[in-house]
């Protein structure tokens, strides 16, 4: 599924995707998360970032995955990597940063981020944001992607965390949703998606342009987002 659509905001088009458990759980309680998707599964999540021009992941996960955000298992070209860390406490060792990565990397910050670690990672060659912080203190999302559409951004991934993904649902950013469904339970575990301050059922969001298509032992659920309000 691809989006081709014209938007009032400059912003870019939002794709989130993710690996769950069929009890909605994006890893375990102790946060272990790999593999929950299969193989071919795994083949799927790159071609998706083979298609988007930048790929973002929030600083809890770029810490505790230590994620590379290439592609690798298919071919195509390297997004360019989004890292949201409102305080800056990726490791400057972090995949995205070390052997040369870090030109290829933007790291998202607000002036709670020190001067000093902000210079450490643009030594490296890293992009370093200063953004405006939200209401609780975090990168300012929308600013984000408005500054990314300026550098001819048009297309973004989101890989998550599950605090990331609630927060561009809850700001009605995400354009569409792509979600592995692997055949497992783990009961409890992190959830895929938080609060979002829905309390009636006729405010929900709905997914719609629906495709189910399986990889492997796994189901992809691929589809577009629309908002209460018809937004899409």
């Amino acid at each position: 599924m691809e989006i081709v659509e014209q938007r009032a905001d400059p912003r870019p088009a939002v794709t989130v995707s993710y690996a769950q458990t069929l009890d909605g759980r994006l890893a375990t309680a102790g946060g272990s998360s790999q593999w929950i998707s299969s193989s071919e599964s795994l083949s799927f999540a790159h071609t998706l970032r083979a298609k988007h021009d930048a790929i973002m992941v929030g600083a809890g996960t770029a810490r505790r995955d230590d994620p590379r955000l290439t592609v690798r298992l298919v071919p195509g070209k390297n997004p360019l990597r989004v890292v949201v860390d409102s305080t800056l406490r990726t490791s400057l060792t972090a995949a995205v940063l070390a052997n040369g990565a870090a030109a290829g990397t933007v790291l998202a910050a607000t002036e709670r981020a020190s001067a000093d670690r902000c210079a450490e990672a643009s030594h490296l060659g890293a992009t370093v944001l200063r953004l405006p912080a939200d209401t609780e203190g975090r990168v300012d999302l929308k600013a984000l992607l408005s500054e990314l559409y300026a550098w001819g951004v048009s297309s973004v991934l989101v890989e998550g965390g599950a605090a990331l993904i609630t927060s561009l649902l809850c700001d009605r950013l995400v354009n569409r949703l792509a979600v592995c469904i692997a055949p497992k339970i783990l009961g409890s575990g992190i959830e895929a998606v938080g609060d979002l301050g829905i309390c009636e059922l006729n405010n929900s969001l709905a997914l719609i342009d629906t495709s189910i298509i399986p990889y492997g032992v796994d189901v992809v659920f691929d589809s577009r987002v629309e908002y209460p309000d018809g937004t899409r």
